[in-house]
């Protein structure tokens, strides 16, 4: 290579590497920050009650809370990209009647296991950090639609709770009947909580509104596409998927 051509090619690194340096101070330009509160209402259920869940009784809100900060660069004058880092809470707690509903559960110092038939209820936290990514669209100034996956990762969980006011057959239908009382002491627990997955998959669709200069109000749905336990664990035999709502606010930067 000689030497007009080594000056070529350095040139064109320089061109290149200037290039690039634009393009980057660009993007940092064109920056959007926000920072997030908000309030999630849902629920970790199966698609479709199963027959073996003959009433939900109660359902109580939980303090779920999330936090968080998006990034998000345009592409376009209405196309860009977002990515987040949230922390927060998926609860409820949730009272059911069933009927031979499959259980493992502790009565005093035993662990039965069979089909349950009577009171049911349960708790369930999952606070986890997310990492949402997701393509916007601006409606208008104001408005911007958003969309994309999210990766979790728990940094609490459990699912646990309490079994009363009827009967457990072991193993199948027609097994030994064990009463279960609605008293402590009669009645059984259970704790699934290290049988539940510390990574999480799934999909987000949301909504920012810009009310003035810096602060807007947001709408998200956030639909888990594992369910929340491993697949080995087979104890609850339907696929449980957390599904919440929220309601925030943001502050644009």
């Amino acid at each position: 290579m000689n030497r007009k051509m080594i000056l070529q090619t350095a040139v064109a690194v320089v061109m290149m590497m200037g290039g690039h340096r634009v393009m980057a101070d660009n993007l940092m330009a064109d920056l959007q920050l926000k920072a997030r509160v908000g309030y999630s209402i849902g629920g970790t259920a199966p698609l479709g009650m199963p027959a073996t869940i003959r009433s939900i009784d109660s359902y109580s809100l939980t303090p779920s809370l999330t936090f968080g900060l998006d990034a998000a660069v345009p592409l376009s004058d209405a196309v860009g990209l977002a990515v987040g880092l949230h922390v927060g809470n998926k609860a409820m707690k949730v009272e059911v009647t069933t009927k031979a509903y499959h259980m493992e559960m502790k009565k005093g110092d035993s662990q039965i296991e069979g089909l349950f038939t009577g009171h049911v209820k349960q708790d369930v936290t999952q606070w986890m950090l997310t990492l949402p990514l997701q393509a916007t669209y601006s409606l208008s100034e104001k408005l911007v639609l958003r969309g994309g996956p999210y990766a979790s990762l728990l940094l609490h969980r459990d699912f646990s709770g309490i079994a009363s006011d009827g009967y457990l057959r072991q193993g199948n239908p027609t097994g030994p009947k064990i009463e279960i009382g609605n008293k402590e002491g009669e009645w059984a627990t259970y704790d699934f909580s290290d049988e539940m997955r510390p990574l999480q998959f799934g999909v987000g669709v949301g909504a920012d509104w810009l009310l003035g200069s810096c602060f807007g109000l947001s709408a998200d749905l956030d639909w888990g596409l594992t369910g929340i336990f491993k697949s080995e664990f087979k104890t609850v035999e339907q696929t449980l998927y957390p599904i919440y709502g929220t309601i925030g606010a943001f502050y644009q930067f």
